[in-house]
């Protein structure tokens, strides 16, 4: 399996719009973030977690930019602005889309265009698939839903063998934690250095990490508070990274 990040930034992205601190104004290629989104490609299919405003430009430096599916987390902005971008991958049949019910809800009042009965051509076609709690598969891909919690909003995060991407969680119940305990790679949101009140910052992010004891992980939908990725070595410990835009796993 080999885990492509499209893009590691929180709503705003860095650089951050109007700032001119020393991240925003960085010329390290790490600090720039594009809205955060990962590509899992796995038995030969290609599935898209979350799809940001940013989608267009992320998939024009995939190699290989086929789409199979679709994981959403939630409903925010940026993990779905870009929905209707992936019209160049609907062209033959409707787009296999997995998420909560709440979440496709909101979709469908998000780009109703796409699901009205006489749809205009050339328009994006889903095939929206609820999910719950259980594991379900895609085209034999056994994909296992994460309960998280954003604040008080219910979201999801998802495994994917030995791989758990969680995003935008300011708080993970013990038994989500049981889930995942000893994985060997960890994918998990640290906003900034500072509390918030819907993410979680470093230090709880470290946190989780104790908690599941993953052999590795990386960070990622951060902001420009985080600091300069050059520096972040001396914040983590050993097993612990910053992810950053075009980094590459293989699990």
């Amino acid at each position: 399996m080999e885990i492509l990040f499209l893009g590691t930034g929180t709503s705003t992205g860095v650089p951050q719009i109007g700032c001119h601190c020393r991240v925003c104004t960085s010329s390290d290629s790490r600090d720039k973030r594009y809205r955060a989104s990962a590509l899992v490609t796995v038995q030969g299919k290609n599935l898209l977690i979350d799809c940001g405003p940013d989608f267009r430009s992320q998939m024009l430096t995939v190699e290989n930019p086929h789409i199979d599916a679709v994981l959403v987390t939630h409903s925010h902005y940026d993990h779905v602005g870009g929905f209707d971008d992936l019209r160049p991958f609907c062209f033959d049949k409707p787009l296999p889309v997995y998420a909560r019910g709440d979440v496709l809800t909101d979709l469908r009042n998000r780009i109703p265009y796409c699901f009205r009965e006489h749809r205009y051509p050339g328009v994006p076609t889903f095939d929206l698939r609820e999910i719950h709690s259980e594991p379900f598969t895609h085209e034999g891909i056994e994909i296992e839903p994460l309960p998280v919690w954003h604040y008080k909003l219910p979201i999801v995060g998802y495994r994917i063998g030995n791989m758990a991407y969680i995003t935008d969680a300011k708080t993970i119940d013990d038994a989500t934690i049981d889930r995942i305990k000893g994985i060997d790679t960890l994918i998990l949101n640290s906003l900034r250095l500072e509390p918030h009140m819907s993410h979680m910052s470093l230090s709880e992010s470290l946190a989780v990490v104790e908690r599941v004891k993953p052999r590795r992980t990386f960070f990622t939908h951060m902001n420009h508070r985080m600091g300069l990725h050059s520096e972040s070595p001396r914040l983590l410990p050993e097993g612990v990274k910053l992810a950053y835009d075009g980094l590459r796993l293989t699990v």
